[in-house]
């Protein structure tokens, strides 16, 4: 039997409630659909401890420590030194968020965005681990907050779950930063998307799936899992001109060169450069 192209789910959420009477098997499909690491995410730092326990369980799953947006007014006590601990804690945690802005649902008030986002992003910094923005309908905050932090000291990072516009792109891409694209760039009404990710560099983009959330077609409106990331994968080379293969190939690639403590498969062969 040939082996699935070697792909990576660089964001999704395995603590949710969504999985959990069958934590195991969404692994395990994963696993047979050629995903060769799984990033679970953190969302609220008070919670972390369920996240790295579930990043500890499989062999091939990693995680990160933060607080989203939405948590924001929740967790305005968490300190840059808290997250550097948290991240040190364990070679499990490879990345620092999600954290941002989100103006579409404002759960969280703006002032305790900005200021988790700030705090997370000096967290990157000191750790040279990636911050992970989640940035939505708010692509001019998102942009001054990133220009002011890099400004002070360069850290590294990745718009995730990428619906943003062309300019926070390209500016984020010269940076430094990665883009990551979701379920989000299959869909029917996502031609802008398309387009800018058709013009980004392609050493410069990952894919995930935001799981639970974000289901590509064929399976859109049900509950997403990191499997499905193999669907948003072949639209991904078709819009950037690639073979299945060689995109996943290159996406694979960017993912272990962003997230460097990550250590890839004894079988991958990936060049860093």
């Amino acid at each position: 039997m040939t082996r699935p192209p070697p792909l990576v789910d660089s964001h999704c959420h395995l603590d949710f409630p969504d999985f959990a009477d069958e934590l195991d098997e969404v692994v395990a499909r994963a696993r047979r659909a050629g995903l060769v690491r799984l990033v679970t995410i953190g969302t609220r730092v008070r919670q972390f401890d369920k996240v790295l326990a579930i990043a500890e369980r499989f062999e091939d799953v990693y995680c990160t420590v933060g607080t989203h947006p939405h948590n924001a007014g929740e967790e305005t006590d968490v300190t840059a030194d808290q997250l550097v601990a948290l991240a040190e804690s364990s070679p499990k945690v490879v990345g620092i968020g999600e954290c941002g802005l989100d103006y579409f649902y404002d759960h969280g008030p703006r002032e305790a965005q900005a200021a988790g986002f700030r705090t997370h992003i000096e967290a990157a910094r000191r750790t040279g681990l990636p911050v992970i923005v989640h940035t939505r309908d708010a692509d001019e905050d998102t942009w001054k907050i990133l220009e002011a932090c890099y400004a002070e000291g360069p850290f590294t990072g990745v718009l995730h779950c990428f619906s943003s516009g062309r300019e926070l792109a390209m500016r984020a891409v010269d940076i430094g930063f990665y883009v990551s694209l979701s379920g989000i760039v299959t869909f029917k009404k996502s031609e802008d998307i398309r387009a800018t990710v058709a013009d980004l560099p392609a050493d410069r983009l990952l894919v995930e799936t935001d799981a639970p959330y974000l289901a590509p077609p064929p399976y859109r409106g049900k509950r997403n899992e990191p499997a499905y990331v193999v669907h948003t994968h072949q639209v991904v080379a078709e819009v950037k001109g690639m073979s299945v293969e060689a995109s996943a190939e290159q996406t694979t690639r960017n993912f272990f060169r962003l997230f460097s403590k990550v250590p890839p498969p004894a079988h991958l062969a990936l060049d860093a450069a």
